[in-house]
């Protein structure tokens, strides 16, 4: 071969190389279009016809497809596989947020899971979902049989609003949909806003789904220490010059893992450098009514401008009849229903929004968040006393809610505690599960809730000790 054809075969593979790169990293996904050719030339430092060739091999290979006329698209079976657990270097299966959620959610009745993420069943309104639910069996048939509509129940919405502006959040109809959970409400925003390898801010510590949902969209995620206050501004300053997060996503009422509430000044000057900077906010509001008044709103000091507000009912109705939702810019609505319709074909589930537009509809619901949040104080004080009596303190006294953010005694891996805990039947939530940084080894999450059996503090003792 001579030298000028040794080289174009170089140049070729070159550029073959950087599309199935791109490819495998999820930069260009299934049935996206490639760059033209010219433009791909020209960022190769190559000649078209050296694009046109590579493009020609990989179509003979199956991974891209041409369309005359519109160019060439990545082939429905060029993407291997996702798996997450492979995405990253090899992680200690006692901090990794897949392994927790799998024990929590796997584990059989016997268990005890205080570090489970929701309230025991005995602690939620089943009486009124009893209710609700024999109410809309009376209901018309298509209640029951068809597929819910791609925004949601109109009745539900409306419910939302009127809550939203109580809080001083005025927005118009068009401006709200329902999802099938709050999970998939982020996954939307993900899949609308987000490309692989673009970055996202998130707390630190942060609820570990965030980590875990971040790592399937193939993201770069960043991290910002967290203060009683909510993150640190000056430090939050510095990511967004240095990094340009696409994304922050965080909590304001009763941050995940802390508890911390986002005090007002936080807030503004969150506001102002995220303007600044052009970053788009996600605001989970899960535990907004676990909150005793409410605290300062990212989404409503913002009037959904650059904030979108997301959340569900599964900490305070019911973890099986699932429902969330999304509060966004007009124009954003309208785009993320129609990819929920094209992933999802439709909203969430008709006799979901029903049941749940019928519970908070009822004076019941307020009854029973009042009770809840009673019994949460008296749980999160006598857990406190309880666990300082081990040289276990927490980082601070919450609001309300129903975590604990507590730091363990000098040299104790929460790690090291949670795998003798789990032994005993008892899941625990170490703390760097909730670190991006991997900082927080000295610290557990504990639900004030499900920690009432003495089991949980006799198992805890022996686990801190071994």
């Amino acid at each position: 071969m001579e030298q000028s054809d040794r080289g174009n075969t170089t140049r070729t593979a070159h550029v073959m190389k950087a599309i199935r790169a791109r490819i495998a990293s999820r930069a260009l996904a299934d049935d996206d279009r490639l760059p033209s050719i010219r433009s791909f030339a020209a960022t190769m430092g190559v000649s078209p016809s050296t694009v046109v060739e590579a493009y020609d091999r990989l179509v003979a290979e199956g991974l891209i497809r041409a369309r005359p006329g519109s160019g060439f698209y990545v082939s429905s079976t060029a993407l291997p596989p996702l798996a997450l657990a492979k995405d990253q270097p090899q992680r200690d299966r006692a901090v990794d947020p897949f392994w927790v959620s799998r024990q929590s959610l796997d584990a059989d009745a016997s268990a005890l899971k205080p570090g489970c993420g929701w309230l025991p069943a005995d602690w939620m309104p089943t009486e009124a979902l009893r209710r609700a639910f024999r109410s809309l069996a009376r209901a018309e048939g298509a209640a029951l049989s068809d597929y819910g509509s791609t925004r949601g129940s109109p009745a539900l919405r409306r419910i939302l609003m009127a809550r939203f502006a109580d809080e001083g959040l005025e927005l118009a109809r068009d401006q709200l949909m329902l999802t099938t959970s709050g999970t998939q409400a982020i996954d939307l925003v993900c899949r609308f806003l987000l490309r692989a390898g673009d970055t996202v801010l998130v707390d630190d510590p942060c609820y570990f789904n965030f980590r875990a949902l971040l790592r399937a969209h193939q993201v770069k995620i960043v991290s910002v220490p967290y203060t009683p206050s909510g993150p640190d501004v000056t430090a939050f300053e510095a990511i967004l010059e240095a990094e340009r997060p696409r994304l922050y996503v965080t909590n304001s009422a009763l941050h995940n893992p802390t508890g911390a509430t986002l005090s007002a000044q936080t807030a503004h000057r969150l506001l102002n450098a995220a303007t600044t900077y052009d970053l788009t906010i996600v605001e989970d509001d899960i535990f907004a009514d676990f909150e005793p008044e409410p605290s300062a709103r990212l989404a409503a000091l913002d009037g959904l401008n650059r904030v979108i507000r997301i959340g569900s009912f599964s900490k305070t109705l019911s973890a099986s009849v699932r429902c969330g939702y999304i509060a966004a810019r007009v124009d954003w609505i309208e785009d993320l229903a129609d990819l929920q319709v094209a992933t999802g074909f439709g909203g969430p589930s008709a006799v979901a929004t029903e049941v749940i537009a019928s519970v908070l509809a009822g004076g019941s619901y307020r009854k029973h968040i009042e009770e809840l949040r009673r019994r949460l104080t008296r749980a999160r004080r006598d857990m406190a006393e309880k666990l300082e009596r081990l040289g276990i303190e927490p980082w601070l006294m919450p609001r309300g809610g129903f975590y604990l953010w507590c730091r363990l005694p000098a040299a104790c891996d929460s790690a090291d505690v949670a795998r003798s805990a789990l032994a005993a039947n008892v899941v625990l939530a170490p703390g760097n599960v909730f670190s991006a940084s991997q900082s927080a080894a000295a610290f557990m999450r504990f639900n004030v809730a499900q920690s009432r059996d003495p089991r949980v503090m006799s198992t805890l003792q022996k686990a801190i000790k071994a």
